[in-house]
């Protein structure tokens, strides 16, 4: 297995806002990164948002170099065979199990055996995405935060036969992000999606039942708990569809005490996704 001192190359499996969010911090860190993903398009955007990113970054005099010289250390690209040399991959693709293991066999194939293969899955089983490949020692969870460049944390979950050294490269590497960690084991939910998700369906039910407007609701939340978003605001800067995502996961594991909302299937339905799409339970510009 290599450690952190062999990690020169990051690959990054996923141009969305989680992998390009990733592939921008560890570019920052001094990292060359390869992020792939399916379509072309899909990883122009993504360069388009690393860009906007570190502009805003660097406007406030948050970087340490300029964004140019961080952007020439990321590569663009739709062939997995180009993370070949990557000496530790993220996947950051759909939260769809069968997604996840076909990269996850696809990874295997192109990278050499004692490189760590990472999941940035939220509520998915590790263990189960090891399970597509023959290093399974190997797969560990490094579940960032949304938005990744401004969100201190990043949750390591250990599967059923990941190594301890693994984990503890997990740990190393994100805290050479600049990021703190915490660990879970691998149960459903892990410790943010168990705890986050139904207090965001609560929130959503109680406003969906007339206890206070949306308003109230998360200014409520706010101001009694401390927490710097209420859930309907959360729910919005996430991605709704993402909420019901990770709740479908959670019901499914763990009953109905985590049965997602009904406002927020039909808000999901209806595709209003949160801030994303300009709408979700408040309208953005």
């Amino acid at each position: 297995m290599r450690g952190l001192s062999d990690i020169r190359t990051v690959g990054v499996v996923g141009a969305g806002t989680m992998g390009n969010g990733i592939a921008q911090v560890a570019a920052t860190a001094g990292y060359d990164v390869v992020m792939r993903d399916i379509e072309r398009r899909f990883v122009d955007n993504g360069l388009e948002s690393i860009e906007s990113s570190l502009s805003r970054l660097d406007a406030k005099d948050e970087l340490d170099e300029s964004p140019e010289a961080i952007q020439d250390r990321i590569t663009g690209t739709t062939a997995i065979g180009d993370l070949a040399d990557a000496d530790l991959v993220v996947e950051a693709a759909l939260e769809d199990m069968e997604v996840k293991q076909d990269i996850f066999g696809d990874l295997e194939d192109v990278t050499d055996d004692d490189v760590v293969l990472a999941t940035n899955t939220s509520t998915l089983s590790i263990t189960t995405i090891a399970s597509a490949t023959d290093r399974e020692d190997l797969v560990v969870g490094l579940h960032f935060m949304n938005p990744v460049p401004i969100m201190a944390g990043v949750e390591v979950v250990t599967g059923e036969k990941t190594a301890a050294e693994v984990t503890d490269l997990a740990h190393a590497f994100a805290e050479d992000l600049g990021k703190e960690t915490w660990e879970s084991d691998d149960k459903p939910g892990f410790v943010t999606n168990r705890v986050l998700m139904p207090w965001i369906n609560e929130g959503i039910r109680a406003y969906d039942e007339g206890v206070a407007s949306k308003e109230d609701m998360d200014k409520g939340m706010k101001l009694g708990t401390n927490v710097p978003m209420g859930p309907l605001e959360l729910a919005d800067h996430i991605g709704l569809d993402i909420c019901l995502d990770a709740s479908e996961t959670l019901h499914e594991e763990l009953g109905d005490r985590y049965k997602p909302a009904y406002l927020l299937k039909r808000k999901v339905a209806a595709g209003d996704l949160g801030k994303k799409t300009g709408k979700g339970f408040y309208e953005y510009e």
